[in-house]
């Protein structure tokens, strides 16, 4: 059995979605506050509680831009926050979420190798192809039709790659295009891991040609194992494997009785309306393809669709049964004081133990 790894957000983002009118709005802070020391420590206490817990690794995302409606508001810069976080942690892993539309593979190779080499080999990347179409032209980033996208992030992980090796790289693609490249220094390790997004065909092939992880939406177990078998098959066929994470938002209360009627209250209070604009942002095939469950509509990455919602012990058997099916990391939310104290320390002990 594998260990089971953890997985959670930094925390960069500016506002998160309302969805529901269930508990209150998460504050969007005014502009320019916090600022300097009052920004920077509240960022850094949720990052070392995510160390105390004992998680994993550290999700550094970029959101270009974001309304705090519908979807999640802007979030502070992935790079800067990256190289923030690592000169203030000791042993969690960081993952920098990098959208090739809007940055060339052979700078981030550099970048890359030069966090890495600081962290002592804690360091990441996720290859983030794009589905927040209006970001695109803000930016000046060319926004392809969505499976040209993920034949970008290929080109874009094939040179980071051979950068990374150490060999001279000269690579002429359809997006990219390098000569005589040779990267010094070079990473702690040539084979740093590339984590990946998406459950459309086309990601599905960048997964099992190209990348070592893919994240997964949230879902019920037959919706995860359907797209983990379909990975694995094409995955094979290539002499590769793939591993996988799932989102998963915990909602854990003493009782099963107690967590169900939480989350009924909390598909009650869907706001349709913020839910149909969302539906207008997404340029995604694969994610968010289905709202016939409401529990999808409750957050941005359909989290509790993945349905760790009960007693202590309902939601450690929901992570076996997962665990079971080939995820071999959860990336979870660490609001739910409960699930922290009666769950994680179980999931690490059971690890310990394979």
């Amino acid at each position: 059995m594998s260990q089971i790894l953890t997985c959670t957000w930094a925390p960069t983002t500016t506002s998160l979605p309302r969805l529901t009118s269930h508990g209150a709005a998460p504050p969007r802070p005014a502009r320019g506050e916090p600022i300097g020391a009052a920004l920077a420590s509240g960022m850094l206490r949720m990052v070392r509680q995510a160390e105390d817990l004992g998680i994993d690794h550290l999700l550094v995302a970029q959101r270009w831009w974001g309304t705090g409606r519908e979807i999640e508001g802007s979030t502070y810069d992935c790079l800067a926050m990256t190289a923030f976080f690592a000169a203030h942690t000791e042993r969690i892993r960081l993952i920098t979420a990098i959208h090739p539309g809007f940055f060339l593979p052979a700078p981030v190779a550099k970048w890359g190798a030069t966090i890495d080499r600081l962290t002592g080999g804690r360091w990441s990347i996720n290859v983030t192809s794009g589905w927040h179409e209006q970001e695109f032209p803000m930016y000046g980033a060319e926004l392809l039709p969505h499976d040209d996208r993920y034949a970008r992030s290929r080109e874009f992980i094939e040179v980071m790659r051979r950068a990374w090796s150490g060999e001279e790289v000269n690579f002429a693609g359809r997006h990219y295009r390098v000569s005589g490249l040779r990267l010094e220094p070079l990473p702690v390790a040539p084979a740093l891991e590339v984590w990946q997004g998406g459950q459309s065909d086309a990601a599905i092939e960048m997964a099992a040609h190209c990348s070592d992880w893919m994240f997964l939406n949230g879902g019920p177990p037959a919706k995860i194992a359907g797209i983990i078998a379909r990975v694995r098959q094409r995955a094979e066929a290539a002499g590769r494997r793939v591993r996988f994470g799932l989102y998963a938002i915990p909602l854990c209360r003493e009782t099963d009785a107690a967590a169900e009627r939480e989350i009924a209250a909390m598909v009650a209070g869907i706001d349709r309306e913020a839910i149909e604009l969302r539906k207008t942002r997404i340029g995604a095939r694969g994610m968010w393809s289905s709202f016939d469950d409401p529990l999808t509509l409750l957050d941005s990455n359909e989290g509790f669709a993945s349905r760790l919602i009960g007693s202590p012990d309902t939601i450690l058997a929901r992570i076996r049964e997962f665990h079971d099916l080939g995820v071999e990391c959860f990336h979870l939310t660490l609001q739910d004081d409960l699930f922290n104290r009666a769950v994680l320390p179980r999931l690490q002990s059971r690890a310990d133990s394979n």
